[in-house]
């Protein structure tokens, strides 16, 4: 089991941790509900310094972006980002990611903590373009500052004005008194903030600073618990659950980072599979009555035949009421589409709805 370079601290704050990923984890300190409420009105702060970061340097780096992502990476210009996947051969996708353009033939690629060796093996089999490749996923940390208060209680870190900082784009500038620190305006709650990238012999210094900035705005330590609850308010896909190797960017509705407008990995049988329509496709729903929908419970239909799974759900903080992700047949999957949940031996009603469950 890996830790962090903070994972000391979160022992010493009390937190709850557990294994994720290969690494010891803190998945929540004073309980998954308040800390919710704490990222949606206030500012949390997540160490989510276990997901990988690749570099890639050379005049052929876009090229090879393009080829193992759907998404069309010229699109970028440096201090942007985007959110890509990497399909594979088989119609399913290898992983989700955020490339960020640090520079002309400079990106870095940020990655699932447990998709980091597969991911490097992926692009490094593509490689045949000499792009040179660093992984040093073991040599930087990565604190999540989410929430609508994130950019007022950070100003007095930086002398970038925060508020400039648009999303999914990025600065490198000082941070808490650390040079050449990376703030990105990207982040997987839907409630604003920011991610800070760092090395790992300066996080410590980093974190007691946020906090010691953040106190006046009531700050807290946010586990991996409520990143869950967060993301799936939002309805952002988790690799594992809602999208994986078997699972095609078209069906999990991201056709919008997609682009046939240039070649990639399987984008024949990608574009074959648009033209022809896809017979599953992954939809929200909300339970119309009580009961916590959970990753892999049966979906079915009024006369309960098999139309699907759930790939994620929770009762929602926010909305006080059973949330979920799940594939059902193309039929079924319309907007107020009525759906039933099977949960142990009852089946609760639920309805197909549009997404983010949480509108702000």
């Amino acid at each position: 089991m890996k830790n962090t370079a903070l994972s000391h601290v979160h022992e010493a704050l009390g937190a709850k941790m557990v294994p994720f990923a290969g690494y010891n984890m803190p998945v929540q300190y004073e309980g998954v509900t308040a800390e919710h409420e704490t990222v949606r009105k206030g500012v949390g702060v997540f160490d989510v310094s276990h997901m990988g970061e690749f570099f890639l340097k050379g005049e052929n780096a876009l090229a090879l972006i393009q080829k193992v992502s759907s998404n069309d990476a010229s699109k970028l210009t440096p201090g942007k980002a985007q959110y890509s996947c990497m399909p594979n051969n088989d119609g399913g996708i290898v992983d989700d990611l955020i490339i960020y353009m640090i520079a002309e033939n400079e990106y870095m690629l940020v990655v699932n903590a447990s998709n980091i060796e597969k991911d490097w093996n992926w692009i490094s089999k593509h490689n045949d373009l000499k792009v040179e490749m660093e992984n040093r996923s073991e040599e930087w940390s990565l604190l999540a500052i989410q929430g609508p208060k994130a950019a007022e209680a950070m100003q007095s870190l930086t002398s970038v004005d925060l508020s400039t900082i648009k999303f999914y784009t990025f600065e490198i500038t000082d941070f808490a008194g650390i040079p050449n620190v990376v703030v990105s305006a990207t982040g997987y709650t839907g409630s604003g903030g920011f991610e800070v990238y760092v090395k790992n012999e300066d996080v410590e210094q980093l974190w007691n600073k946020v906090f010691e900035a953040g106190k006046d705005w009531g700050i807290k330590p946010i586990g991996l618990a409520a990143r869950d609850t967060l993301r799936l308010e939002m309805g952002y896909c988790l690799y594992g659950n809602d999208i994986d190797d078997t699972t095609s960017p078209l069906e999990a509705g991201l056709g919008w980072i997609t682009k046939f407008t240039k070649d990639f990995v399987n984008a024949e049988e990608l574009k074959a599979q648009k033209e022809a329509g896809v017979s599953r496709k992954l939809v929200a729903f909300e339970l119309t009555e009580r009961g916590i929908p959970r990753h892999d419970y049966e979906i079915v239909d009024a006369e309960g035949n098999n139309i699907g799974r759930v790939t994620s759900g929770t009762m929602s903080p926010s909305l006080g009421k059973g949330i979920g992700l799940g594939y059902v047949t193309i039929e079924n999957s319309k907007i107020d589409s009525d759906i039933f949940i099977q949960i142990r031996k009852k089946q609760i009603p639920a309805k197909v709805v549009k997404l983010p469950f949480y509108k702000g």
